[in-house]
């Protein structure tokens, strides 16, 4: 008899990035964080949506992204809420994220920040920019599909 794996625990979503760019591969990093940004995330004390992925010297770093401490952590050390964390990957797969992102045109947008077997995990997604027609056709293709369940609801 195995025992199943718990399912990951969200703690934050950057919802905004599906809206602004085409998803083509996604990619699990681990975070190295400090003992009150743990315990922020723990709260639920994180924001994404100014976050992004920044590749420098080999390795890869989020900036922007927004953790909040708590008032009662931290007393011998000044916080601060965006400081730049480094990301923990693989080094196959940053060498083919590089590759896409100086070559290609590539981007990479965090996703998702959630818990996994107790660590905290970031989902990056290595993305294209929409252009505004582009949201435009999903937002109208979005809005069809809500329609149209109505109808069927009604009908």
């Amino acid at each position: 008899m195995t025992k199943d794996a718990p399912a990951p625990r969200l703690i934050a979503e950057n919802r905004k990035a599906r809206f602004d760019y085409f998803i083509e591969e996604r990619y699990e990093a681990g975070l190295a964080l400090q003992g009150w940004e743990v315990k922020a995330m723990r709260a639920g004390r994180a924001q994404l949506q100014e976050a992004y992925v920044y590749l420098r010297g080999g390795e890869a770093f989020l900036i922007g992204a927004h953790l909040s401490p708590l008032p009662t952590a931290s007393t011998h050390v000044t916080p601060d809420p965006v400081r730049t964390r480094k990301l923990l990957m693989r080094h196959s797969e940053l060498q083919g994220l590089i590759g896409a992102v100086e070559r290609r045109g590539y981007t990479l947008v965090p996703l998702e920040l959630y818990w996994k077997n107790g660590r905290a995990k970031l989902q990056v997604g290595l993305a294209k920019g929409k252009k505004q027609h582009d949201k435009r056709a999903v937002e109208k293709e979005r809005d069809w599909q809500r329609d149209k369940a109505r109808l069927l609801r009604r009908g």
